[in-house]
């Protein structure tokens, strides 16, 4: 099988070269970025002259964008190789890379500056953060590497500031869309957050006078509750419950009534302002997406109306684009795609076959061309033409039937789970260990009987994961497995990384359950389908982790030493800092967590992230430098657990819904519908425009029959469906809601009203949005 282009945005083929100076060439080149841009959601604004148009091109070619990446991902790796580095190389050679990186994104940015309008460049404030950077980033490199070479310590405070290069250029709007999110959030979730703080300050200070006169002590022996600032920390970390019930214990031994104290706080603060800044996110998140969502809708629609507008000619009372002149559009727009998909597209936008493309039907182009077609030929099994009378024998289609039956799946179900029983028992015991055999021969009997009854590349298709998952485990566990008992028989062998290949291979085995259970295979492919779009956020997470973890290195690095294989040494108890004596950082044995290099803190963030035991660590590094250090840590707390991961719940609850519910209701457009109608064979082979009918597997129109005349060569038929419901995001969504309150005829504002709309204009504009949605 083969797949038409879903379209990941930039990854096309270089486009055809246009003769210069031809007027209808030159409007067909703007058209088709027109139509480009609609389908990727671009609001790219560029000049429309012939030069401006081509370096456009240029500017959107999928190496230009991927040499902006990799260029991106050097800059930002340059932490490894700098003091204080995991990989330390020379100050000279990581200044001259880095040097390289920003010339080429000073080149990227001039590229953009000859696309786009002068003024619209210089108002764009992400173009102005990007020079400012650059320009920042040379001063800080000329400053550093002169206090080096006068041997004086000097600190690099540019570096927190490379991520800017990641966030600001054109190509990664949706990372700068979730920061605009957090950015919106932030005027709500501030008054919760003002309120949340005063519960604590209240609740600290009411700790302080009923526990700071009675003497009592933590379990390390130090006076509880006496210190405000550390009552104050102590109950801001009972929030996240990473210090419950130690923190009250001392109390609660004291008095059993002064658990409540305890409990009410608990609930007031953890369970319900937590639960009031996940609401407030989500509806806050939820509302300036939808937004940003219809000012696309708009821009998509006016880009659509003026590459109608370049094209059309008049055809009685109506304009129109003709069929010859759609099609070299497509050519341009989406190259790569067959000449029978795009017969396919012309049927959808040329319903009656009137030679023409109405401007209703040429609008919704850009949704059309988004939709991933799968494109199946349907092709005879080796077998039935290599040995047809065999293979279409009694006893041949006997068994076929039996492969093809829901019991042959029932049947291997029982077996897997019959397997799971076996692996959970004990591996030394003989018996144990003959079975694993057994279980490996029914599950190669199984793969080969489906090869055996489909055709096999039809089996292994791109869009057959499971098909593939199920081999690939099962060729692996075979190989591990011979390998392990070849091994064990030839020589005293005791290689424990085979046997852990071996028993997770056996364990991922009982994954294949899931695609016998409808519900589960449903769940599943909900989540594959979102890890894509949830990429985003692990853009925005690393954003941030870098920003802290850079912060972090100059703060703390060689305050907390590890000493690994010499854990004896009196200095390896502390950590190397005598600071750290008889800390729970230290009996704790957290020596390893420390901020020494950029892979060791990226660590320590994800642990800070997770919450448990976050204050322990907190605690360890202000003993080492000042109990202001703190803030670092509470400030982490606040952006990443506060506001990033709970954004990151607001897009999963949306997105999961909407995934969801269309695999339930199989909720679809009308240009899914309208495909599926039209999902019939088509022959690939000797396909000349305009003789789609003539080409199609009909009931008039048999292609695959087995009777034919002596004249014509039966042909082999291709069947387009849909690839499976992956028309996937939430702004997916959101844009078919919005839509359907626009007319077609509605064109919307002009580009540049659309660029200078404001959000309460976008929004307030369509007040039954909300309630579609």
């Amino acid at each position: 099988p083969s797949a038409a282009p879903a379209g990941a945005e930039g990854l096309r083929p270089a486009r055809p070269l246009v003769a210069m100076g031809d007027p209808a060439q030159e409007k067909l080149l703007l058209a088709a970025a027109y139509v480009y841009d609609a389908q990727y959601n671009r609001n790219i604004p560029f000049e429309t002259s012939s030069q401006a148009v081509r370096l456009y091109y240029l500017y959107n070619h999928w190496a230009m964008q991927a040499a902006t990446y990799f260029f991106i991902f050097v800059d930002l790796s340059l932490a490894l190789f700098e003091e204080p580095a995991a990989y330390p190389l020379p100050f000279l050679a990581t200044s001259l890379v880095e040097i390289m990186c920003l010339l080429v994104f000073f080149g990227r940015l001039f590229h953009f500056a000859k696309v786009t309008p002068r003024v619209v460049f210089w108002k764009d404030a992400k173009n102005i953060c990007i020079m400012i950077a650059i320009l920042v980033t040379l001063v800080d490199l000329i400053i550093y590497g002169s206090v080096r070479i006068s041997n004086i310590q000097s600190v690099r405070w540019s570096r927190p500031m490379r991520p800017i290069f990641l966030i600001n250029f054109a190509e990664s709007r949706q990372i700068r869309r979730a920061f605009r999110s957090i950015r919106n959030t932030l005027p709500e979730i501030t008054y919760v957050f003002l309120l949340f703080m005063f519960s604590v300050l209240m609740f600290s200070l009411m700790a302080l006078k009923l526990f700071g006169d009675r003497n009592l002590k933590t379990v390390e022996g130090s006076p509880y509750f006496t210190d405000f600032l550390g009552i104050v920390f102590d109950m801001y970390v009972l929030v996240t419950t990473a210090n419950s019930p130690d923190v009250m214990m001392p109390a609660y031994n004291f008095s059993g009534w002064y658990c409540l104290f305890f409990i009410t706080y608990v609930v007031i603060n953890t369970y319900i302002f937590m639960s009031v800044f996940l609401a407030v996110v989500y509806n806050n998140y939820r509302k300036h997406l939808k937004n940003e969502i219809r000012k696309l809708v708009y821009m998509k629609r006016r880009k659509m109306v003026e590459a109608f507008n370049l094209l059309k000619v008049q055809e009685g009372t109506e304009f129109v684009i003709k069929e010859d002149q759609w099609k070299n559009l497509i050519k341009l727009v989406a190259p790569d795609i067959s000449t029978s998909h795009r017969e396919l597209l012309l049927r959808i936008c040329d319903e009656e076959q009137k030679g023409y493309v109405d401007k209703k039907s040429f609008v919704r182009l850009a949704d059309l061309l988004n939709i991933q077609v799968v494109t199946l030929k349907l092709r005879s099994h080796p077998l039935a033409i290599w040995f047809p009378r065999m293979y279409n024998s009694a006893s041949s289609l006997f068994i076929r039937s039996i492969v093809q039956h829901k019991g042959f799946v029932w049947m291997y179900d029982v077996i897997i789970l019959i397997n799971a029983v076996f692996i959970a028992l004990d591996e030394k015991n003989p018996f144990i260990s003959y079975a694993e055999w057994v279980f490996l021969s029914l599950y190669i009997v199984e793969i080969l009987l489906k090869l055996y009854t489909y055709e096999p590349r039809t089996f292994f298709a791109r869009n057959q994961f499971w098909n593939w998952f199920d081999t690939f485990i099962i060729i692996a566990a075979l190989i591990a497995t011979v390998l392990n008992t070849t091994l064990k028989s030839v020589t005293v062998y005791n290689s424990q990384q085979v046997l852990d290949i071996v028993f997770i291979l056996r364990v991922l085995r009982l994954i294949r359950i899931i695609d016998s259970i409808q519900r589960f295979r449903v769940i599943m492919n909900t989540l594959i389908n979102i890890v894509p779009t949830m990429l985003t956020f692990g853009g925005l997470a690393l954003v941030v982790y870098y920003i802290f973890a850079i912060v972090g290195m100059e703060i703390f690095h060689g305050k907390v030493q590890f000493f690994a294989g010499n854990t004896s040494a009196p200095h390896a108890l502390y950590c190397g800092n005598p600071s750290l004596k008889d800390s729970a950082f230290a009996h704790s044995k957290y020596c390893k967590n420390n901020f020494n290099d950029v892979i060791s803190s990226f660590i320590v963030l994800m642990e800070l992230t997770v919450v448990n035991q976050w204050h322990v660590l907190a605690n360890g590094f202000a003993l080492v430098t000042h109990q202001a250090a703190k803030l670092y840590f509470i400030t982490f707390h606040i952006v990443v657990v506060i506001m990033i991961i709970n954004i990151f719940i607001a897009f999963i609850l949306e997105a999961f819904f909407v995934e969801y519910s269309l695999e339930k209701s199989e909720v679809e457009t009308a240009i899914e519908k309208k495909i599926q109608e039209l999902g019939v064979g088509i022959q690939e082979e000797e396909l000349l425009d305009g003789k789609l009918i003539d080409n199609m597997e009909t009931s008039d129109n048999d292609l695959g029959s087995e009777e034919g005349t002596v004249t014509k060569k039966k042909p082999k038929g291709l069947m387009f469906k849909i690839a499976s419901k992956r028309y996937r995001t939430v702004d997916a969504l959101l844009q078919r809601m919005f839509e359907a309150e626009i007319s077609p005829e509605e064109e919307g504002p002009s580009l540049d009203e659309i660029l200078n709309l404001s959000a309460d204009d976008i929004y307030l504009k369509s007040p039954t949005f909300d309630n579609a949605a």
